[in-house]
């Protein structure tokens, strides 16, 4: 922006040098106020979530700044999946490469006990305040699995979860098998006494309601809702869904942070879309890695390669009220296990053997980084509505007798001295947003 006036005139009509600067002086200084004002207004709007939900441009900015942390807001002995990370190491990493999604921070996979221990919600509670110290609009995202054990028999349900679901409260505790499939499918779908919910039955909302409340009173925006479709086996017209979403959403408008909270989950359909309207504000998926065999070891993205989500995601009107062609959704290094050959070619869903962060953890740092970029790239090429989420913490496993462990992205130092060295990366691909 600039004011260009003619310095030298001083013709009938025209005001002499010394006022027309001064008042130049003043329209500049006021433009300056009000265009500065502006930016500011529109920096706030950037992350904007309210009552009324999150627009298009804020919710792709989250998106775009999307990493996953498995268990960030989880701390001995309460951690379901290999070790603890170093917490004061990850509240640095959060602010250096300004993250501002934290994906699967918290979650449970059996172990439903953890909730009987006030240090297991009250330490998660203090992590969150400590990053919105930093920034406030960080969003941490709670992960309501397709998983439930007998040691939810131990557990009882609060008065608030039966009120949110507008049932008559009992003095009870919650009953593992009243969640099952009366058919039996996908019980012990994970092991034995460790079963998918199915959402038709109403103590499995019981359950999925404590979670949603639980994770919103501790400070999370955002709810990851697993595998909808294996939860949903008796639900394939979303009638159960769309009548326990609006549950959630209802109890949010009252208890989240800011009275929204954001949902996805694993659709493999292309969404959640009821009668033009989707369930969830944004869609997930794995990134369906394909190996390249041409080059061993290594592996490519491919339009159309098994189910990947590459133009898949359909098009809806969204909880917020906007309308897309497309949904936007987040695309993960998923992880789910070893196969019977790890590092052997042509098995279906793994890469090399491997589930895909495991995959990617063991190729050389170079080649790590070259390929994070590679992926972001491609998917901005092919489908801009999708969004790399970033892997900084996720659960490797590498094979047989082989613990499993996590991953951590952060820079290797004293602090974390097994870190992957990505945040330089990572902030790189951002930066050219």
């Amino acid at each position: 922006m600039f004011i260009w006036y003619e310095s030298g005139r001083n013709n009938k009509g025209y005001m002499g040098n010394s006022k027309l600067s001064s008042v130049f002086s003043v329209m500049l200084i006021t433009l300056m106020i009000n265009y500065t004002s502006q930016v500011k207004c529109k920096e706030k709007l950037k992350y904007q979530l309210n009552e009324r939900g999150i627009s298009e441009q804020s919710l792709n900015n989250y998106l775009k700044r999307a990493v996953t942390m498995s268990e960030f807001l989880t701390v001995d002995p309460h951690n379901n999946d290999g070790q603890q990370s170093n917490k004061e190491d990850d509240i640095r990493l959060i602010k250096n490469i300004g993250a501002k999604f934290i994906g699967r921070a918290i979650y449970r996979w059996g172990d439903e006990l953890s909730f009987k221990h006030p240090e297991f919600l009250g330490e998660a509670t203090a992590l969150i305040k400590r990053v919105h110290s930093n920034d406030p609009d960080v969003i941490f995202q709670a992960a309501l699995f397709e998983a439930v054990t007998e040691e939810v028999n131990q557990l009882e349900v609060p008065k608030w979860v039966f009120l949110a679901l507008n049932r008559q409260p009992e003095r009870r505790t919650f009953v593992y098998k009243s969640m099952l499939n009366l058919g039996g499918e996908f019980v012990n779908q994970w092991g034995k006494g460790i079963s998918v919910p199915d959402i038709t039955r109403s103590e499995s909302q019981l359950w999925l309601m404590y979670l949603a409340g639980t994770y919103l009173s501790i400070g999370c925006e955002s709810l990851h809702l697993g595998q909808t479709t294996l939860m949903g086996m008796e639900d394939k017209d979303l009638i159960h869904w769309s009548a326990f979403i609006s549950s959630v959403r209802r109890y949010a408008k009252t208890h989240a942070r800011r009275q929204w909270v954001l949902l996805d989950s694993h659709a493999t359909d292309g969404g959640m879309i009821v009668n033009g309207k989707s369930l969830l504000d944004f869609n997930s998926f794995p990134l369906r890695i394909k190996e390249d065999v041409k080059t061993p070891k290594h592996a490519v993205l491919k339009k159309g390669y098994m189910d990947a989500y590459y133009g898949r995601s359909k098009g809806c009107i969204t909880p917020s009220g906007w309308i897309c062609k497309s949904m936007p959704y987040l695309l993960e290094f998923d992880n789910y296990g070893v196969s019977l050959k790890p590092g052997t070619s042509g098995i279906d869903y793994f890469v090399w053997g491997y589930d895909e962060i495991t995959w990617f953890y063991i190729q050389n740092e170079e080649y790590r980084k070259a390929w994070l970029v590679y992926a972001y790239k491609w998917i901005k090429k092919n489908d801009p509505n999708g969004h790399l989420q970033m892997p900084v913490t996720r659960i490797i496993t590498l094979g047989e007798g082989i613990p499993i462990f996590k991953n951590f992205g952060n820079n290797r130092s004293d602090s974390c001295p097994k870190g992957m060295n990505l945040e330089k990366t990572i902030k790189q691909i951002w930066r050219k947003e």
